[in-house]
Protein backbone atom coordinates (compact mmCIF):
# COMPACT_ATOMS: atom_id res chain seq x y z
CA UNK A 1 0.00 0.00 0.00
CA UNK A 2 1.39 3.36 -0.98
CA UNK A 3 0.08 6.76 0.11
CA UNK A 4 0.57 9.50 -2.45
CA UNK A 5 2.11 12.59 -0.88
CA UNK A 6 1.73 16.25 -1.74
CA UNK A 7 5.30 17.40 -2.22
CA UNK A 8 7.45 20.49 -2.46
CA UNK A 9 10.43 21.01 -4.75
CA UNK A 10 13.96 20.06 -3.78
CA UNK A 11 16.33 22.94 -4.31
CA UNK A 12 15.59 26.63 -4.78
CA UNK A 13 14.79 27.66 -8.33
CA UNK A 14 15.60 24.22 -9.73
CA UNK A 15 13.67 21.45 -11.42
CA UNK A 16 14.99 18.76 -9.07
CA UNK A 17 12.82 15.97 -7.79
CA UNK A 18 10.02 16.64 -5.33
CA UNK A 19 10.71 16.23 -1.63
CA UNK A 20 8.65 15.70 1.54
CA UNK A 21 9.62 16.24 5.15
CA UNK A 22 10.20 12.49 5.46
CA UNK A 23 12.76 12.57 2.66
CA UNK A 24 14.47 15.47 4.44
CA UNK A 25 15.69 12.82 6.91
CA UNK A 26 18.46 12.11 4.38
CA UNK A 27 19.68 15.69 4.39
CA UNK A 28 22.62 16.70 6.54
CA UNK A 29 24.14 13.81 8.51
CA UNK A 30 21.84 10.85 8.87
CA UNK A 31 23.66 7.64 9.71
CA UNK A 32 21.85 5.35 12.11
CA UNK A 33 24.12 6.00 15.08
CA UNK A 34 23.25 9.69 14.85
CA UNK A 35 19.56 8.89 15.35
CA UNK A 36 20.42 6.68 18.32
CA UNK A 37 22.51 9.49 19.83
CA UNK A 38 19.76 11.98 19.01
CA UNK A 39 17.19 9.85 20.82
CA UNK A 40 19.45 9.63 23.87
CA UNK A 41 19.79 13.43 23.96
CA UNK A 42 16.06 13.99 23.48
CA UNK A 43 14.96 11.40 26.05
CA UNK A 44 17.47 12.69 28.60
CA UNK A 45 16.21 16.25 28.13
CA UNK A 46 12.59 15.12 28.35
CA UNK A 47 12.60 12.42 31.02
CA UNK A 48 15.48 13.51 33.25
CA UNK A 49 15.82 17.29 32.96
CA UNK A 50 12.11 17.77 32.28
CA UNK A 51 11.09 15.64 35.25
CA UNK A 52 13.48 17.62 37.43
CA UNK A 53 11.82 20.83 36.27
CA UNK A 54 8.38 19.45 37.18
CA UNK A 55 9.60 18.49 40.66
CA UNK A 56 11.01 21.99 41.16
CA UNK A 57 7.64 23.46 40.19
CA UNK A 58 5.92 21.27 42.79
CA UNK A 59 8.44 22.35 45.45
CA UNK A 60 8.01 26.01 44.57
CA UNK A 61 4.21 25.83 44.78
CA UNK A 62 3.67 23.46 47.71
CA UNK A 63 7.01 22.82 49.41
CA UNK A 64 6.89 19.13 48.49
CA UNK A 65 7.26 17.06 45.29
CA UNK A 66 3.65 15.87 45.43
CA UNK A 67 1.44 16.36 42.36
CA UNK A 68 -1.76 15.47 44.21
CA UNK A 69 -1.63 18.41 46.64
CA UNK A 70 -1.33 21.02 43.88
CA UNK A 71 -4.19 23.22 42.69
CA UNK A 72 -5.52 22.71 39.13
CA UNK A 73 -3.27 25.54 37.95
CA UNK A 74 -0.29 24.03 39.79
CA UNK A 75 -0.97 20.61 38.26
CA UNK A 76 -1.03 22.21 34.82
CA UNK A 77 2.36 23.87 35.40
CA UNK A 78 3.76 20.60 36.80
CA UNK A 79 2.80 18.67 33.64
CA UNK A 80 3.97 21.39 31.24
CA UNK A 81 7.27 22.26 32.94
CA UNK A 82 9.26 19.57 31.15
CA UNK A 83 8.23 20.35 27.59
CA UNK A 84 10.57 23.33 26.96
CA UNK A 85 13.45 20.95 27.77
CA UNK A 86 11.92 18.25 25.56
CA UNK A 87 11.78 20.84 22.77
CA UNK A 88 15.35 21.94 23.45
CA UNK A 89 16.62 18.37 23.28
CA UNK A 90 14.86 17.82 19.95
CA UNK A 91 16.31 21.00 18.45
CA UNK A 92 19.81 20.14 19.70
CA UNK A 93 19.59 16.67 18.12
CA UNK A 94 18.52 17.99 14.72
CA UNK A 95 20.83 21.00 14.51
CA UNK A 96 24.01 19.69 16.17
CA UNK A 97 23.88 15.93 15.58
CA UNK A 98 22.18 15.85 12.17
CA UNK A 99 23.39 19.27 11.00
CA UNK A 100 20.16 20.26 9.31
CA UNK A 101 17.54 22.95 9.78
CA UNK A 102 14.95 22.19 12.51
CA UNK A 103 12.29 23.32 10.03
CA UNK A 104 12.85 19.98 8.25
CA UNK A 105 10.96 18.28 11.09
CA UNK A 106 7.89 20.06 9.74
CA UNK A 107 8.42 20.60 6.04
CA UNK A 108 11.02 20.40 3.27
CA UNK A 109 9.91 23.83 2.04
CA UNK A 110 11.47 27.19 2.77
CA UNK A 111 8.79 28.20 5.25
CA UNK A 112 5.85 26.86 7.22
CA UNK A 113 2.38 27.23 5.73
CA UNK A 114 0.56 28.77 8.69
CA UNK A 115 -2.66 28.54 6.68
CA UNK A 116 -2.30 24.76 6.71
CA UNK A 117 -1.65 24.78 10.47
CA UNK A 118 -4.81 26.85 10.86
CA UNK A 119 -6.72 24.43 8.63
CA UNK A 120 -5.74 21.60 10.94
CA UNK A 121 -6.84 23.56 14.00
CA UNK A 122 -10.29 24.38 12.60
CA UNK A 123 -10.82 20.93 11.09
CA UNK A 124 -10.37 19.25 14.49
CA UNK A 125 -11.76 21.97 16.78
CA UNK A 126 -15.16 21.90 15.07
CA UNK A 127 -15.88 18.18 15.72
CA UNK A 128 -14.25 18.52 19.17
CA UNK A 129 -16.77 21.18 20.16
CA UNK A 130 -19.78 19.55 18.51
CA UNK A 131 -19.10 15.91 19.38
CA UNK A 132 -16.82 16.06 22.40
CA UNK A 133 -18.57 19.07 23.94
CA UNK A 134 -22.17 19.56 22.87
CA UNK A 135 -22.79 15.88 22.19
CA UNK A 136 -21.44 14.83 25.57
CA UNK A 137 -23.55 17.49 27.31
CA UNK A 138 -26.70 16.13 25.66
CA UNK A 139 -25.94 12.60 26.87
CA UNK A 140 -24.50 13.44 30.31
CA UNK A 141 -25.78 16.90 31.33
CA UNK A 142 -25.44 16.17 35.06
CA UNK A 143 -21.69 15.64 34.75
CA UNK A 144 -21.07 19.18 33.41
CA UNK A 145 -20.27 22.13 35.66
CA UNK A 146 -19.44 25.73 34.78
CA UNK A 147 -16.37 27.53 36.13
CA UNK A 148 -17.85 30.45 38.02
CA UNK A 149 -14.43 32.01 38.72
CA UNK A 150 -14.15 33.78 35.38
CA UNK A 151 -11.31 36.06 36.48
CA UNK A 152 -9.14 33.06 37.30
CA UNK A 153 -10.04 31.57 33.93
CA UNK A 154 -9.15 34.78 32.08
CA UNK A 155 -5.76 34.92 33.82
CA UNK A 156 -5.17 31.29 32.94
CA UNK A 157 -5.89 31.67 29.20
CA UNK A 158 -2.62 33.31 28.00
CA UNK A 159 -0.47 30.93 30.05
CA UNK A 160 -2.43 27.94 28.75
CA UNK A 161 -2.13 29.09 25.13
CA UNK A 162 1.66 29.50 25.30
CA UNK A 163 2.49 26.34 27.25
CA UNK A 164 0.04 24.17 25.31
CA UNK A 165 1.49 25.42 22.02
CA UNK A 166 4.96 24.42 23.25
CA UNK A 167 3.71 21.02 24.41
CA UNK A 168 1.77 20.02 21.31
CA UNK A 169 4.32 21.38 18.84
CA UNK A 170 7.12 19.58 20.67
CA UNK A 171 5.24 16.28 20.55
CA UNK A 172 4.60 16.73 16.83
CA UNK A 173 8.25 17.57 16.12
CA UNK A 174 9.29 14.40 17.92
CA UNK A 175 6.58 11.77 17.29
CA UNK A 176 5.44 12.82 13.80
CA UNK A 177 8.75 14.41 12.81
CA UNK A 178 11.91 12.90 14.29
CA UNK A 179 10.55 9.40 14.92
CA UNK A 180 9.02 9.10 11.45
CA UNK A 181 12.17 10.42 9.80
CA UNK A 182 14.38 8.01 11.73
CA UNK A 183 12.09 5.05 10.99
CA UNK A 184 12.12 5.97 7.29
CA UNK A 185 15.83 5.08 7.17
CA UNK A 186 14.84 1.52 8.13
CA UNK A 187 11.87 1.24 5.76
CA UNK A 188 10.22 4.07 3.86
CA UNK A 189 6.87 2.25 3.55
CA UNK A 190 4.27 4.73 4.76
CA UNK A 191 2.08 2.13 6.45
CA UNK A 192 5.10 1.06 8.49
CA UNK A 193 5.91 4.68 9.36
CA UNK A 194 2.35 5.39 10.48
CA UNK A 195 2.20 2.32 12.71
CA UNK A 196 5.62 2.95 14.26
CA UNK A 197 4.71 6.55 15.09
CA UNK A 198 1.31 5.53 16.47
CA UNK A 199 2.79 2.85 18.74
CA UNK A 200 5.57 5.09 20.06
CA UNK A 201 3.13 7.96 20.62
CA UNK A 202 0.78 5.66 22.55
CA UNK A 203 3.41 4.20 24.91
CA UNK A 204 4.10 7.28 27.11
CA UNK A 205 0.34 7.89 27.38
CA UNK A 206 -0.45 4.46 28.83
CA UNK A 207 -0.06 5.82 32.35
CA UNK A 208 -2.61 8.59 31.82
CA UNK A 209 -5.67 8.33 34.10
CA UNK A 210 -7.94 8.21 31.04
CA UNK A 211 -6.07 5.19 29.67
CA UNK A 212 -6.26 3.41 33.01
CA UNK A 213 -9.98 4.20 33.45
CA UNK A 214 -10.97 3.40 29.85
CA UNK A 215 -8.73 0.39 29.28
CA UNK A 216 -7.94 -0.90 25.80
CA UNK A 217 -10.85 1.03 24.23
CA UNK A 218 -9.37 4.38 25.26
CA UNK A 219 -5.82 3.33 24.46
CA UNK A 220 -6.76 2.19 20.95
CA UNK A 221 -9.19 4.94 19.92
CA UNK A 222 -8.10 7.99 21.90
CA UNK A 223 -4.32 7.51 21.66
CA UNK A 224 -3.36 5.00 18.97
CA UNK A 225 -6.06 5.64 16.34
CA UNK A 226 -6.65 9.41 16.42
CA UNK A 227 -3.45 11.21 17.38
CA UNK A 228 -1.12 8.31 16.69
CA UNK A 229 -2.30 6.85 13.39
CA UNK A 230 -4.65 9.39 11.80
CA UNK A 231 -2.44 12.41 12.36
CA UNK A 232 0.62 10.59 11.03
CA UNK A 233 -1.27 9.50 7.93
CA UNK A 234 -2.34 13.07 7.12
CA UNK A 235 1.26 14.20 7.64
CA UNK A 236 2.44 11.60 5.12
CA UNK A 237 -0.32 12.61 2.69
CA UNK A 238 0.54 16.31 2.99
CA UNK A 239 4.28 15.72 3.05
CA UNK A 240 4.47 18.04 6.10
CA UNK A 241 3.47 17.96 9.77
CA UNK A 242 1.70 21.33 9.48
CA UNK A 243 -1.82 19.90 9.57
CA UNK A 244 -0.98 17.66 12.54
CA UNK A 245 0.49 20.59 14.49
CA UNK A 246 -2.77 22.50 14.14
CA UNK A 247 -4.88 19.43 14.97
CA UNK A 248 -2.89 18.55 18.09
CA UNK A 249 -3.08 22.11 19.41
CA UNK A 250 -6.85 22.22 18.80
CA UNK A 251 -7.34 18.92 20.61
CA UNK A 252 -5.30 19.83 23.69
CA UNK A 253 -6.33 23.46 24.03
CA UNK A 254 -9.95 22.36 23.80
CA UNK A 255 -9.41 19.91 26.67
CA UNK A 256 -7.40 22.46 28.68
CA UNK A 257 -9.43 25.64 28.21
CA UNK A 258 -12.89 24.58 27.11
CA UNK A 259 -13.82 21.16 28.56
CA UNK A 260 -11.63 19.50 31.16
CA UNK A 261 -12.26 16.11 32.76
CA UNK A 262 -11.79 15.73 36.52
CA UNK A 263 -8.81 13.49 37.22
CA UNK A 264 -7.49 13.65 33.66
CA UNK A 265 -3.78 13.72 32.80
CA UNK A 266 -3.86 17.53 32.74
CA UNK A 267 -6.20 19.06 35.30
CA UNK A 268 -7.01 22.71 34.62
CA UNK A 269 -9.44 25.50 35.62
CA UNK A 270 -11.26 25.17 32.28
CA UNK A 271 -14.49 26.91 31.34
CA UNK A 272 -16.43 23.65 31.80
CA UNK A 273 -15.54 20.60 33.86
CA UNK A 274 -16.82 17.05 33.40
CA UNK A 275 -16.96 15.14 36.67
CA UNK A 276 -16.65 11.66 35.14
CA UNK A 277 -14.74 10.17 32.22
CA UNK A 278 -17.06 8.27 29.88
CA UNK A 279 -14.71 5.89 28.07
CA UNK A 280 -17.20 4.44 25.58
CA UNK A 281 -18.49 7.83 24.52
CA UNK A 282 -14.92 9.13 24.24
CA UNK A 283 -13.93 6.27 21.95
CA UNK A 284 -17.04 6.55 19.77
CA UNK A 285 -16.64 10.33 19.49
CA UNK A 286 -13.13 9.83 18.09
CA UNK A 287 -14.45 7.39 15.47
CA UNK A 288 -16.99 10.02 14.38
CA UNK A 289 -14.59 12.98 14.64
CA UNK A 290 -11.93 11.50 12.34
CA UNK A 291 -14.07 11.40 9.13
CA UNK A 292 -15.50 14.85 9.97
CA UNK A 293 -11.97 16.17 10.38
CA UNK A 294 -10.86 14.64 7.07
CA UNK A 295 -13.90 16.07 5.28
CA UNK A 296 -13.11 19.57 6.53
CA UNK A 297 -9.34 19.32 6.03
CA UNK A 298 -9.51 17.98 2.47
CA UNK A 299 -13.02 18.96 1.38
CA UNK A 300 -13.60 22.44 2.76
CA UNK A 301 -9.97 23.55 2.73
CA UNK A 302 -7.99 23.23 -0.48
CA UNK A 303 -4.28 22.48 -0.32
CA UNK A 304 -2.33 25.19 -2.15
CA UNK A 305 0.65 24.58 -4.40
CA UNK A 306 3.83 24.12 -2.37
CA UNK A 307 6.49 26.79 -2.08
CA UNK A 308 10.14 26.07 -2.98
CA UNK A 309 11.97 23.86 -0.53
CA UNK A 310 15.02 24.24 1.64
CA UNK A 311 18.34 23.29 0.12
CA UNK A 312 19.66 20.00 1.55
CA UNK A 313 22.81 20.70 3.55
CA UNK A 314 26.02 19.02 2.59
CA UNK A 315 28.30 16.96 4.80
CA UNK A 316 29.38 13.46 5.72
CA UNK A 317 26.45 11.15 6.25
Amino acid sequence: MKIKAIKGHLGIGTEAKDSTYVEAARWGKYRGWRYVLGLVVILFAWLVVGTGASVLVAFALSGQPDYSVLSPFGKFLFVMAGFPFFLGGTLIAVTLIHRRHPLTLITARKKISWHRVGHGFVAWFVPFCLIGGLGQYLFYPDSFSFNSDLMAFVRFVPIALVLTAIQTTTEELFFRGYVVQGASLIWANRVFLAIVSAVIFTLPHLGNPEAIAGGWLTVFCVYFLAPGLAWTVVSLIDGTTELAIGVHFANNIGAILLINITGSAVTTPALFTISEYHATYGALSVLVAIPVFLAIAYGVFKHKSPSPSLEPSEGHR
